[in-house]
C-alpha cells in the first residue's frame, strides 16, 4: 500500500483550510506543500508563513518540498513553522552544503529527504543515502502543476529501489509529477512508497475512491 500526499499547489488557495480538511476526510496520508522561489524553478509559490498557518489546522504530516536555491539557509525556519518532512533538491546547492543541510534537518527533529529532477541520474543520490529518510523522484520538470507524467523515469525509480534494498536502508521512495489513478500503478510496481498527486486529486469526482486506489 502506498501513501498518498495530495499537493496543495492544486488546491483553492482562498480555502486552504477547507481543502486540507478534505484531504483528511478522504483518507489522505500527508499534505504536500510545494515551496518555489522563482530562481531554482521558474515559478513562485508559498513560503514559511503559510506552513506556519497550516500547522494548527491539520493532524496530518506536512511534507514540505523545497524547490529553492541553497535550502540550508531556510530549513530551520521551515522546521519551526511545522514541517514534518523537509525535501531539498540535490541540484540546488553544492554536495557539501546538501549533506550539511540534511544533517541539520535531522538534528532539528524533522525527517530529511532529497529530490532528483528528471535529468539527474539515480547514481547522484548515492552520497546522500545514509542521511535520507526519503528520496523523491520527479516525474515532471519541477515548477508547475498539471504536467504530463514522464514514464521514462521508472527505470530510475527501480534503480533507486534496488539501491535502498541492497543497503537495507529504511528510506521511503516517493514520486511527484503527473501522478493519477492510472500512473500510480506503474509507480507502485517500480517501488514507490509515497505518491504525490495534485491536480488529479483535486479534480477527482470521488476523492475518497481516488485515495483508495492509491492504498490498494
Amino acid at each position: 500500500m502506498a501513501k498518498i500526499a495530495p499537493s496543495i499547489l492544486a488546491a483553492d488557495f482562498a480555502n486552504l483550510e477547507r481543502d486540507i480538511h478534505n484531504i483528511e476526510e478522504n483518507g489522505g496520508d500527508w499534505v504536500h506543500v510545494d515551496v518555489m522561489d522563482g530562481l531554482f524553478v521558474p515559478n513562485i509559490s508559498i513560503g514559511i508563513p503559510v506552513v506556519q498557518a497550516l500547522r494548527p489546522v491539520t493532524r496530518l504530516p506536512l511534507d514540505v518540498h523545497l524547490m529553492i536555491q541553497r535550502p540550508i539557509r531556510y530549513v530551520e525556519q521551515f522546521v519551526k513553522a511545522g514541517a514534518d518532512w523537509l525535501t531539498i533538491h540535490i541540484e540546488a546547492d553544492q554536495p557539501e552544503n546538501n549533506l550539511a543541510c540534511l544533517d541539520k534537518i535531522r538534528f532539528l527533529g524533522c525527517k530529511a529527504a532529497i529530490s532528483l529532477k528528471p535529468g539527474t541520474p539515480a547514481e547522484a543520490a548515492i552520497p546522500y543515502l545514509d542521511k535520507c529518510d526519503m528520496i523523491l523522484v520527479m516525474t515532471v520538470e519541477p515548477g508547475f502543476g498539471g504536467q504530463k507524467f514522464m514514464a521514462d523515469m521508472m527505470p530510475k525509480l527501480k534503480t533507486l529501489r534496488a539501491m535502498l534494498d541492497e543497503r537495507s536502508l529504511k528510506c521511503l521512495l516517493a514520486v511527484d509529477g503527473g501522478v493519477d489513478g492510472i500512473t500510480c500503478e506503474i509507480c507502485k510496481e517500480n517501488g514507490a512508497d509515497v505518491l504525490v498527486a495534485g491536480s488529479a486529486y483535486f479534480k477527482a469526482g470521488d476523492r475518497r475512491a481516488f485515495v483508495e486506489r492509491f492504498h490498494r
